[in-house]
């Protein structure tokens, strides 16, 4: 049985990115910050069938990465798959965006994944695994009053094909798949900053409206497959057509 690491799997995406790798019948080793909650989806999962584990983690902090990763592999015995889903997002004038709201986004969404990826890749190459980065659609083209979330997005893209190059020699597959406009606790209704051009955000969601977060997740199930092998270094864009145009 190949064992999938989620972060981010208390609710949203990464809930419903457990619920369909456990379907593809992966043992699961959940992680997120929010514990309680992360304790009823295990629940449900396992009343489910599936084998699942969980740990609370702080994304931010390279130690805890490194000791959940370790801790993945002394109960699974391996690690096939690494989905990094935890994010935050902050809607916000550039110019007063604070400081501490800034390294908190790039700490979350940028730092967590990369120490996470660091961690995993030598168990990844010995499994001949893989890694499915969750960025987003706003990483691919300007998106007006998330700066932070945006940059933290388009590094983690480029991230993504840097690893790709970097270990094109090795049995182990790095892709990301781009989000659009979602039905997510995280994004079905962020705190718009005051005076914001509504007519600028009208283009983040999408001509085909948004998309319910299994959609996404049945894309991440396919990258995280076998059937996916010949896709390495790829942004998947799965945003209803937003960056289309």
């Amino acid at each position: 049985m190949k064992t999938a690491f989620i972060t981010g799997a208390a609710r949203g995406l990464g809930r419903e990115v457990a619920i369909a790798l456990g379907r593809d019948g992966h043992a699961l080793y959940l992680a997120d910050i929010l514990g309680d909650e992360l304790e009823r989806t295990a629940a449900e999962l396992r009343e489910a069938g599936h084998k699942v584990t969980t740990r609370v983690l702080d994304v931010r902090r390279r130690a805890e990465c490194f000791a959940a990763v370790e801790d993945c592999v002394a109960q699974a015995g391996a690690l096939d798959v690494l989905v990094n889903v935890a994010g935050i997002l902050r809607m916000e004038h550039f110019t007063e965006m604070p400081e501490e709201g800034w390294n908190q986004i790039l700490a979350v969404n940028l730092s967590g994944p990369v120490f996470l990826c660091q961690a995993a890749i030598p168990h990844l190459i010995a499994a001949k695994g893989n890694i499915v980065n969750v960025t987003s659609a706003t990483g691919l083209f300007g998106s007006a009053y998330a700066s932070a979330y945006a940059a933290s997005k388009a590094a983690m893209n480029s991230i993504t094909k840097t690893l790709a190059m970097e270990y094109t020699d090795q049995p182990i597959r790095i892709n990301a798949v781009c989000p659009g406009a979602m039905t997510t606790p995280m994004t079905v209704a962020p705190v718009m900053p005051e005076n914001a051009n509504l007519e600028v955000l009208t283009r983040y969601r999408g001509l085909r409206g948004q998309s319910h977060p299994a959609e996404l997740a049945a894309v991440v199930a396919f990258l995280a497959s076998d059937a996916a092998s010949a896709v390495h270094g790829a942004l998947w864009a799965a945003d209803g057509g937003m960056s289309a145009g």
